[in-house]
């Protein structure tokens, strides 16, 4: 898979708060750490109001011939609605997420992820993504509902070295 190596890469919606120094971001679909995953790039859109990844599955992700697998579809859409939690400077896991598979996503193509807030009411945040083709098609589409959390709470147990899980996770948000 290849992600956006033309465009300039901006601190932007890359991982989940990580600071590459302390620690490496071994994240499935956004981690540049994880040999075995996705490795996206997310840039926030031009508009301010959305994460955006431009990328391109290669032949490893494949479900029916030439089209990719469609758990890898639903974990880019989760990927791109889970960085639209960072434009409220906010920390939340997926709680129920809805695929539409609207068309194949075909594999070695480039292709536009862009995730959203639709709308925030107390902790949740209701998402919303698509991927798109070169001609502006949308293959399949997602919403989701995201829980926001405290990540000290929830995950310092599980991060090594100094650095706790919040100060970690808030300074990638405020990379932005």
């Amino acid at each position: 898979m290849s992600s956006n190596n033309s465009r300039s890469r901006k601190a932007h919606g890359r991982g989940h708060g990580s600071v590459s120094h302390v620690l490496q971001n071994h994240c499935f679909g956004c981690g540049q750490g994880n040999p075995d995953g996705l490795r996206l790039r997310f840039e926030l859109a031009p508009s301010g109001r959305s994460f955006v990844c431009r990328f391109r599955l290669g032949p490893r992700w494949v479900g029916p011939p030439g089209h990719a697998h469609g758990g890898v579809i639903a974990t880019i859409l989760d990927e791109a609605m889970g960085k639209a939690n960072k434009l409220r400077q906010v920390i939340a896991l997926t709680r129920e997420m809805t695929v539409e598979y609207l068309r194949p996503v075909p594999l070695k193509q480039w292709l536009t992820v862009e995730g959203r807030t639709r709308a925030v009411r107390g902790r949740t945040q209701h998402n919303v993504a698509e991927i798109r083709n070169e001609n502006g098609e949308i293959l399949a589409r997602s919403r989701a509902k995201f829980i926001a959390i405290d990540a000290e709470k929830m995950f310092a147990k599980h991060i090594k070295g100094r650095e706790r899980a919040l100060g970690v996770m808030q300074r990638g948000l405020q990379q932005k």
